[in-house]
């Protein structure tokens, strides 16, 4: 039997417009910009993935135009002529020649694994080991920055059955107005709804530790990455003092960074990403850090659109424990749609397809029109 080898790999820079304005601590997004990448094997089967960043070079090192320059000009050319169903291979090979660029490399994975699923009839949850579940609790994002207006939006949520976990953008205003807000929500949602917070870094420590312990003691279910990534001592200290769980997100921006955090005991919950952790097998492995340190996990998100979503799902189905659901609500947040089949969601849980790959398919015409030209 031929082996089936990688004969190209394509990046293509898609914008697609939102239902409103998302605004987080370092930027608002006005609209998503996904980077679809199509590997093409040489027995006819294509396999898609998705990277996708949170208001490019804003958030992180890599931006759409980055991502798809270095696919074009250095991952595809090394990828060219390997095994298409040895993942492990491909993605040694570009970790061994390119360092970082790990959202690049999530959405190269998310291909791969797509590919040799569709080759083999399963779905990619099964090349990850296996599902436990079928589905996956969903949380949504209130980031509108009024106060009133998340109010209502999240009683629409609710009464439609679509979410009952609600994190709120908050740090780039003053900390007295970010409480208040944070409160008031928290006070009418009362016990309907868990609600958590998301400061993107912007606190100092010693406003961290007063809003940590106001939040704790109000009702605030979850704190995510409060301070600085850099300042890791400091995330040990209000670890040990907040009255709310600590979740670490941009402190992880590897397999490693998540091996140190645990050590140092910097947190009590980890956000898994796929992007940042450099594809659907790598975030697993810190999942597997993380269940042997008896620290909490959640699915979290970089917005990313259907395909991006489910590769993160198909690997967070295979966990046996997310104890604060996931965040996987990026194809939600958008107007228009690129594939055929958009992924469902209902009672508050996103459905997992269970047919061969990711379980997507291409709508070749609205790509190709939503595609940056």
């Amino acid at each position: 039997m031929t082996q089936a080898l990688i004969e190209s790999l394509t990046a293509t820079i898609v914008d697609l417009p939102t239902i409103r304005p998302h605004q987080l601590a370092m930027h608002t997004l006005q609209r998503q910009t996904l980077v679809i990448i199509r590997l093409r094997c040489s027995d006819g089967i294509e396999g898609i993935g998705e990277s996708t960043t949170i208001g490019g070079l804003a958030y992180g090192n890599e931006s759409p135009e980055s991502i798809k320059q270095n696919i074009d000009s250095h991952f595809a050319p090394m990828l060219r002529g390997l095994p298409a169903s040895n993942i492990n291979a491909a993605m040694h090979k570009l970790d061994l020649l390119a360092k970082g660029n790990n959202f690049a490399k999530s959405g190269i994975e998310s291909a791969l694994l797509d590919a040799q699923g569709k080759r083999l009839g399963l779905p990619v949850s099964e090349l990850l080991g296996g599902r436990v579940h079928d589905s996956l609790e969903v949380a949504w994002t209130l980031a509108s920055g009024n106060t009133a207006r998340d109010i209502a939006e999240a009683e629409q949520m609710l009464e439609a059955r679509r979410h009952r976990i609600f994190k709120l953008k908050i740090g780039a205003k003053p900390l007295a107005h970010d409480l208040r807000h944070v409160l008031a929500i928290k006070q009418e949602l009362g016990d309907r709804a868990s609600v958590r917070v998301d400061v993107n870094q912007y606190w100092d420590e010693s406003q961290a530790i007063h809003a940590c312990q106001v939040l704790g003691a109000n009702g605030i279910d979850l704190i995510e990455q409060p301070i600085a990534r850099t300042n890791r001592a400091g995330q040990v200290r209000l670890n040990l003092r907040s009255l709310a769980p600590i979740m670490a997100d941009e402190s992880i921006e590897s397999v490693e960074d998540a091996f140190s955090l645990a050590a140092d005991g910097a947190a009590s919950v980890f956000a898994l990403k796929i992007a940042k952790n450099g594809g659907p097998r790598a975030v697993l492995r810190t999942a597997q850090i993380a269940e042997a340190c008896g620290i909490a996990l959640y699915g979290g998100t970089m917005l990313e659109g259907s395909i991006g979503t489910l590769a993160s799902a198909h690997a967070f189905i295979t966990l046996k424990h997310l104890t604060w659901g996931t965040e996987l609500f990026g194809p939600l947040l958008l107007t228009e749609e690129i594939v055929t089949e958009p992924p469902v969601y209902r009672d508050f849980q996103l459905l997992v397809p269970n047919t061969p790959g990711l379980g997507l398919s291409l709508d070749e015409e609205r790509l190709a029109h939503f595609a940056r030209k």
